[in-house]
């Protein structure tokens, strides 16, 4: 195991300078409104929702538990997917990096992402699930940037849409930062760097 630093030792983490733009209360609403839309259109007691790490983690744990009380009882698993090409290159190849442990074969499939922008990975995620012989799937994300997309993807369930932003909490986050906060927080300008500009927002 290698030896315990403290903080001072490993350097000090500046806080990410950031405003509120979307309220734990208002996630929390609207994340309950998104589990009715989605259980009027699954005809399965028992769906598969799928979530796209790293950032979907938070809100595809509250989508689940909202869903159960409604009386459907998803299975949950996790799939991950890298970029293969140059910069920000449209014909990029999107790779599952982890795939879901669940056969989807004959099944209603839920992706869940935190964010669609250029769409790019959420599309190719789609096509591979159909390909593997799911009944049917559905995308639903927390927010939508349509400003960033150049895939035709487009999401069957949105809970905010938003301008080309950079967001932090709720799952999502900054060179690993903020991923915990309880609501959605806007990133000021000048902590923005071009080392973070493409690290998946």
């Amino acid at each position: 195991m290698p030896p315990r630093t403290s903080s001072k030792e490993r350097g000090a983490v500046r806080p990410i300078q950031h405003d509120v733009l979307i309220s734990e209360d208002a996630i929390r609403a609207r994340v309950d409104e998104l589990a009715g839309e989605i259980a009027g259109h699954l005809d399965d007691s028992r769906p598969l929702i799928l979530g796209l790490l790293n950032g979907a983690y938070v809100f595809v744990a509250d989508l689940a538990r909202a869903l159960a009380r409604r009386g459907i009882s998803p299975a949950v698993d996790f799939i991950a997917v890298s970029h293969y090409g140059s910069g920000t290159d449209a014909g990029r190849e999107v790779r599952i990096v982890k795939d879901t442990r669940i056969d989807v074969r004959g099944r209603d499939v839920l992706l869940v992402d935190d964010i669609l922008d250029s769409g790019q990975s959420l599309e190719a995620v789609v096509e591979r699930l159909r390909a593997a012989g799911a009944r049917s799937v559905r995308t639903c994300v927390l927010l939508d940037k349509p400003s960033c997309r150049t895939a035709s993807l487009r999401a069957d369930h949105v809970g905010f849409e938003l301008d080309d932003v950079w967001v932090v909490g709720y799952g999502m986050d900054l060179d690993e930062e903020g991923r915990a906060f309880p609501y959605i927080g806007v990133v000021r300008t000048e902590e923005t760097s071009d080392d973070t500009a493409d690290d998946g927002q």
